[in-house]
């Protein structure tokens, strides 16, 4: 094929997956307003994940919204749904919980995620023990190893059909310097005998690129991770919340809440439809926290990524690849890439071709958008990166955005809101909520309904949100793009 044909024909393929992309449909409810930024918008990038849409996608439970509840909830993503289904429970006189969702059940970062359950058990740990200590890092990192067979267990005792599947991550080097500072540090932690890194296996060159098939592997790190069709996953937790007494409220966003309890205790939340009262409001907004939490303004800040999925022609077939990926570049960023049962690839990531362009991507809560300067990155990009995929056509298939929660200091809030009795949030999970929001929620659901202590939880020490946290101008997101 020439050059101009070989351009022709990558052009081709950009427009398709560009169709495929635009194909959602405009949310039809008139109830989508624009309050304070950031803020949901419509017409909404098509993610794979929301190709096969469940019943309860635009659900409401009651004609009207009610009055009153005992607990409000925002947000119908994995953050939102796992409380609700933990607050519930088996309870057989459970709390009256009501649940508003902006767009469609799921239609935020969770139902535009990689699809990866990966736990963070060596690469950021060196950093978390410089900025908290080797104590909460330790904490941080177990806490995000044992979320896998927690998903596991709800998956099988729920009989959840998502595609989950428990496998090995390649975290595979592609810079030179990075793979010797990585191998340093990864040294340093095996002396230490710090817990996680028992289920990590180190690989040097020619092994990384023999086992994981990633041309020109510097070294690799393996560890257990596992893999999930998220929006199936969350919207059955979302059915059984309702099948066990949950109101769900779909295309309502919430405008605003009352900076103070009125004379009954209650909180007022306002939406376009009317207004409810509740003893208890739950944040579960990630990226758009601001927009109704103000004092979350410039601490959880709303960021965009990019994600795809790529697939072969029918009657081409193409190496195994059963494991999952993290294919980093340098230090800038890094593809993460599953393998589905049908065969196509979900991969994200493209950062080093637009980290520098903070106008893409920094404070940015538009997903009907892409990110252009990243899109080619994903053209060819298997044939590019794995042995023996060179001829076998892979195309992209479809490509979308989604925005994420970056918190200022890396770490999520989550607990009782500073100086609001009754508030709760869990959010900001920087891009890394799968293997985090399962059990996190569980905690918080604790705290709402026991009236417990952020302590008693035992959650992670540097997860608790606070008045500290909040007046701290400190900006780690920034430190990205930093020579």
């Amino acid at each position: 094929m020439s050059v101009s044909e070989t351009s022709r024909h990558r052009a081709a393929q950009r427009l398709a997956a560009l169709a495929n992309t635009l194909k959602a449909p405009a949310v039809s409810s008139s109830d989508l307003t624009s309050p304070v930024p950031p803020f949901p918008v419509e017409n909404s990038t098509l993610p794979f994940w929301r190709t096969e849409l469940h019943e309860i996608d635009n659900h409401r439970t009651t004609v009207e919204l009610p009055e009153k509840c005992d607990i409000l909830i925002v947000g119908a993503g994995f953050s939102g749904t796992s409380i609700a289904y933990h607050l519930l429970g088996d309870d057989p006189s459970p709390p009256s919980i009501v649940m508003l969702e902006a767009r469609s059940a799921c239609s935020g970062a969770t139902g535009r995620n990689g699809g990866h359950l990966k736990p963070d058990v060596y690469y950021r740990v060196p950093k978390y023990i410089r900025m908290y200590g080797r104590e909460a890092a330790a904490s941080i990192a177990a806490f995000e190893a044992s979320q896998v067979n927690a998903v596991k267990a709800l998956v099988e005792k729920e009989k959840i059909d998502c595609d989950f599947n428990m496998t090995r991550a390649y975290d595979v080097i592609m810079d030179a310097e990075l793979a010797v500072s990585c191998k340093k540090e990864y040294d340093q932690l095996v002396a230490d005998g710090f817990p996680t890194v028992k289920d990590v296996w180190y690989l040097p060159a020619a092994a990384a690129e023999n086992l994981s098939g990633v041309k020109g592997a510097k070294c690799a790190f393996s560890f257990t991770v596992g893999s999930v069709w998220p929006y199936k996953l969350v919207t059955r937790l979302l059915e059984l919340a309702v099948e066990r007494g949950l109101n769900l409220q779909t295309n309502t966003p919430v405008t605003k809440v009352s900076e103070t309890r009125d004379m009954d205790g209650n909180w007022t939340v306002e939406t376009p439809r009317g207004q409810i009262k509740t003893k208890k409001v739950v944040f579960a907004t990630n990226g758009y926290t601001a927009g109704i939490l103000p004092e979350f303004k410039e601490r959880i800040i709303p960021v965009r990524g990019i994600c795809s999925r790529i697939t072969t022609p029918e009657g081409k077939s193409a190496p195994s690849l059963p494991y999952s990926y993290s294919v980093r570049h340098n230090v800038k960023g890094a593809d993460y890439q599953i393998t589905r049962p049908d065969g196509s690839i979900i991969v994200g990531g493209g950062r080093p071709l637009y980290l520098h362009k903070t106008e893409e991507w920094y404070n940015v809560f538009d997903d009907s958008k892409l990110i252009e300067p990243a899109v080619p990155h994903f053209q060819d990009l298997m044939q590019r990166t794995f042995r023996g995929w060179e001829d076998t056509g892979a195309k992209l298939d479809r490509i979308w955005t989604g925005i994420m929660g970056y918190t200022t200091d890396l770490m999520p809030h989550v607990g009782a809101v500073p100086s609001k009795t009754g508030q709760f949030i869990s959010a900001g999970f920087n891009g890394h909520g799968m293997p985090l929001i399962f059990l996190t929620s569980k905690a918080v659901a604790n705290m709402i309904k026991d009236d417990c202590t952020f302590e008693e939880t035992g959650l992670p020490g540097p997860f608790k949100t606070s008045a500290a946290r909040l007046s701290n101008t400190e900006n780690a997101i920034l430190d990205l793009i930093k020579p």
